[in-house]
């Protein structure tokens, strides 16, 4: 008699066990069904494609599920990926996402015993590749001795750091794409393009310069020689602007 007590304790427990699993199974197969991640929107987004971001952020087969990635990114909000400050991920339906993406502000790069440096606004190396980026021009003229991951770009004038990225920000503003940046001193910056070159002078009226610039870099194609815009401003119209021939 207490054997088959204990056959039907164990039968029972199996039974129970057995519907645990199912109904947990269920559930499980349901949530993954349910909050399954079939859209994904990405933006802010310059130096990465949508597919490295996307991979950035689903790196797993866990993740493509929306409710442990929403999980998931409450623990870890933080990111080490260069040229980007954060990424932000905001779940849209059970089914869609968005990834928005907060680059960090590249002024520009050096190149620096075969690699290429780049720096933020205030100077501080951030990378180093072996190829440069493109949409991120090289910035030549500024002397230095060494160049330090994570630290300041040792030059004597500070203040070019933030000229470099205004220009760095309205050359992709206005579209406008150079070979580098050459900086003689604050009152003489040329960009280069091909074999011709464009004398902006100081920053005075830079934005005036630029918006003209935009028309004209295309004229500028399979030329040799200088465009001198240094006193150029928007009331004098093409006054002051010349094209010296090399």
């Amino acid at each position: 008699m207490g054997r088959k007590r204990r056959m039907s304790r164990i039968k029972k427990f199996v039974f129970i066990t057995v519907a645990a699993v199912v109904v947990l199974l269920g559930v499980f197969i349901y949530l993954w069904k349910t909050y399954h991640i079939s859209i994904v929107h990405v933006s802010g987004n310059k130096q990465y494609t949508q597919d490295e971001i996307r991979a950035m952020v689903l790196k797993g087969p866990l993740d493509s599920n929306s409710l442990f990635l929403r999980a998931e990114r409450m623990i870890k909000k933080q990111t080490n990926i260069p040229f980007i400050e954060r990424i932000d991920v905001r779940i849209d339906t059970p089914n869609e996402i968005t990834i928005q993406v907060y680059e960090k502000a590249i002024a520009g790069c050096v190149s620096y015993l075969g690699r290429y440096m780049y720096f933020d606004k205030d100077g501080i190396i951030v990378e180093s590749t072996s190829e440069k980026k493109d949409g991120i021009p090289e910035i030549k003229g500024l002397k230095f001795n060494a160049c330090i991951m994570y630290e300041k770009l040792p030059i004597e004038n500070d203040e070019i750091f933030q000229e470099i990225l205004s220009i760095t920000q309205m050359l992709d503003k206005y579209s406008i794409i150079c070979d580098n940046i050459y900086f003689a001193g604050a009152d003489s910056i040329t960009l280069f393009f091909g074999d011709a070159r464009v004398a902006l002078g100081s920053m005075e009226n830079i934005d005036e310069k630029m918006i003209k610039l935009q028309y004209i870099v295309p004229e500028l194609k399979g030329m040799k020689g200088v465009l001198h815009m240094e006193n150029y401003t928007e009331e004098d119209k093409d006054d002051y602007i010349t094209f010296e021939k090399d």
